[in-house]
Parts: C-alpha cells; sequence; structure tokens
C-alpha cells in the first residue's frame, strides 16, 4: 500500500481533475451528528461507523462517507445548480476481515441539477470513466430505482410496499419479505400464537424495556392487519424474480427490462430514463450498448442510491474492494432537504487502490 503522502497528493490531483470539470472544493466535518444517519439507515450503521458521544452534542460518528454532509451543506446554503468535489478520510468499521482499511482517503464529484437526470448521470459516470482508464478496470452499471418501482408497482397494501422499500438494500431480508409476503414462508408459530389469541398481553408480565404498551399494541395491530392480507401473487413474485435476473450487456438488458415492463407496467418510466442514461453515455464517447448492468447491482453496499448506480472494480484482484462508486440520490436530498428537494448524482474514488494499482501495470 503506498504511504501517506502519496496518497494525499493522488487525492490532490484527483480532486483537481474535478475542479477542472467545474467542481467547487468544499470541507465537511470529520464528526458528524449520529442521528441524521441512524435515521437514514436504521440502526445497522452501528455494526460499521465508530461512535461516540459528549455531554452537549449527544452521539456522533466519525465520518463513514462524504455525501449526506455534502448533500446537508447544500440544501441548506447551496446555489443551483451546483458541483461540489471533496477529498479527505472516511472510517468504516471492519469486524470479518483485518486486512480492510477501517480509515481511507475518499475523493468525490457530485452534481445538483434540476434539468436532464440522463445528462448529469452520464457526466459522472463519464468523468470517473476517463479519469480510472489507464488503470484497466472493469465498470459495472445498475439502476435501483428500477426494482423500487416494481416494489410500488405491486398489489399489496402500502405498510408491506414500505417494508420491502426500506429493505431493498439488504438482500436476504428483501427476500425473506417476499417469501413472507407471497405465503411461501411458513408463519412461525409463536408469531400464528401471539396472533390468535384472543388477548396477547394478557400473560406478558410486568413491562421491560423502552417500548410502552400503546407501541407493542399498534405492532401487533399491524402484524394482524397484514396476516388478513391475500398473498402476493405468484405473477408477481415471478416478475420480480425475473427483474433480479436481468444481467449482461447494458443493450441486451434493456430489452429485457421492456419485456418485463409489459406485464408490470409500472417500471416503464424508469425503464425510459435507462434507456436515455444509455444514449446520454454513448454522446459521451462511450460504448454504452456494452456497458455490463446488473438490476441487483449495488444493493449490498449503495444504501441511499434511488436511480442509476455504477462502480469500477480491478479484475483479478477480488481482495480490493471498489475503486470508485457512485449513482444517483434524489431520495436522499428529499430526506435532508427539510421540505425541498434537487436531483442528485455524483461518485467516490479510493485514491490509495488507484495508486497501488497504477504502480502494477
Amino acid at each position: 500500500m503506498p504511504d501517506r503522502a502519496a496518497i494525499l497528493a493522488e487525492a490532490a490531483r484527483l480532486r483537481g481533475q474535478f475542479e477542472a470539470a467545474g467542481a467547487l472544493p468544499v470541507e465537511t466535518a470529520v464528526l458528524q451528528p449520529a442521528g441524521t444517519l441512524l435515521d437514514l439507515y436504521g440502526e445497522d450503521i452501528r455494526a460499521r461507523a465508530y461512535i461516540t458521544s459528549d455531554a452537549l452534542r449527544g452521539e456522533q460518528m466519525l465520518r463513514p462517507d462524504f455525501t449526506v454532509p455534502v448533500v446537508q451543506m447544500h440544501m441548506a446554503h447551496g446555489a443551483e445548480p451546483a458541483r461540489y468535489t471533496y477529498a479527505g478520510e472516511v472510517f468504516r468499521r471492519q469486524e470479518d476481515d483485518a486486512d480492510r482499511a477501517n480509515e481511507y482517503i475518499q475523493v468525490g464529484f457530485e452534481i445538483f441539477a434540476r434539468d436532464d437526470a440522463a445528462r448529469s448521470d452520464a457526466e459522472v459516470f463519464s468523468t470517473f470513466h476517463a479519469l480510472l482508464a489507464p488503470l484497466g478496470l472493469q465498470p459495472a452499471t445498475g439502476d435501483i430505482g428500477i426494482l423500487m418501482a416494481a416494489v410500488d408497482g405491486l398489489e399489496t397494501s402500502e405498510r408491506r410496499k414500505a417494508a420491502l422499500r426500506r429493505h431493498i438494500w439488504r438482500p436476504r431480508r428483501f427476500r425473506a419479505l417476499i417469501e413472507r409476503f407471497s405465503g411461501r414462508a411458513p408463519v412461525p408459530a409463536s408469531r400464528a400464537e401471539l396472533l390468535a389469541a384472543k388477548d396477547p398481553m394478557a400473560a406478558a408480565g410486568p413491562m421491560i424495556g423502552l417500548r410502552g404498551l400503546e407501541e407493542v399494541a399498534a405492532r401487533i395491530a399491524a402484524l394482524r392487519e397484514d396476516a388478513a392480507m391475500p398473498p402476493l401473487s405468484e405473477n408477481d413474485v415471478a416478475l420480480i424474480e425475473a427483474l433480479l435476473a436481468v444481467r449482461g450487456a447494458s443493450e441486451d438488458a434493456l430489452e429485457q427490462l421492456r419485456d418485463i415492463a409489459v406485464d408490470l407496467p409500472a417500471i416503464a418510466p424508469a425503464v425510459t430514463r435507462f434507456a436515455a442514461r444509455l444514449e446520454a453515455i454513448g454522446a459521451q464517447g462511450i460504448d454504452a450498448a456494452a456497458l455490463p448492468f446488473e438490476a441487483s447491482y449495488g444493493r449490498t453496499q449503495m444504501e441511499y442510491y434511488d436511480g442509476f448506480v455504477f462502480g469500477f472494480t480491478a479484475p483479478g484482484r477480488p481482495d480490493l474492494p471498489p475503486v470508485a462508486t457512485g449513482g444517483r440520490y434524489d431520495a436522499l436530498t428529499r430526506q435532508l432537504g427539510a421540505g425541498r428537494e434537487i436531483p442528485a448524482v455524483g461518485g467516490v474514488i479510493r485514491p490509495g487502490l488507484t495508486l497501488e494499482l497504477g504502480a502494477a501495470t
């Protein structure tokens, strides 16, 4: 691994490239309020973030990424349209692999613009593509928005759709919910007994923990409401499975998605956006039709993206994480905007990896 001085110099070089593309350099605090990140990602983020606290500010996290604070900064003070770049440390706990870095430098590029999302997507992707071209990396692309649209189009309750949307980035939980909502998975005996009881709280004993009686009762009522819902149809389940199986060259994937959209029209607008993005990427001089596409790409590490996603990895180096990742995160600006929102897309590069791979070429 290159030394820190070399990595910082590479980070400065990459940030300079983004500045040349019109981005304004910005800085964010290393300590971030934990409440915002917990609201966005849930308690799961505690497993991969460093958390501390003080008497005045409460829980704080060592910055796990730059995107959230940059979005907060823009929504509070930024003009439109806007472009930003940044460089600095991010921190990720590693509990399973001691060889994976828990602190590393990240360089990013973000675009906030209301007009022509396909063009913004293409510009960000092509900028990263050009910067990383000398390293011979393998690109990957996907579109979380298509799966989100498919969930919205299911014939089921809003409560079930909300649960599925919440777990799109957790494939195992998402699959378990599909199995449960379709009736394929048996109801656990303990839950069946709870739902069948005339008064589930009769033998509950004294209340302990943070949840009150009203909250527990509301949860039981929600479980009963869900149990009374008809299962997801086999056709809907088959369409979700067909969508998740789409992978291959982007041109072929587009045709597969258009076929699925005939039976699942809710995804048609998202598929149209995919086609427009491919055209815009092609206009940047990239063979967009041949770009690898996978409908499930990004579902395990890109929790705030809700549209186009991409990454670049080193062939033959499965020991290395992605060198660069990025995508569209319109919903994040809505969540952090206090009533305001703006379409946004961006990505990050790890300069330590670009140096390591560059030395090997």
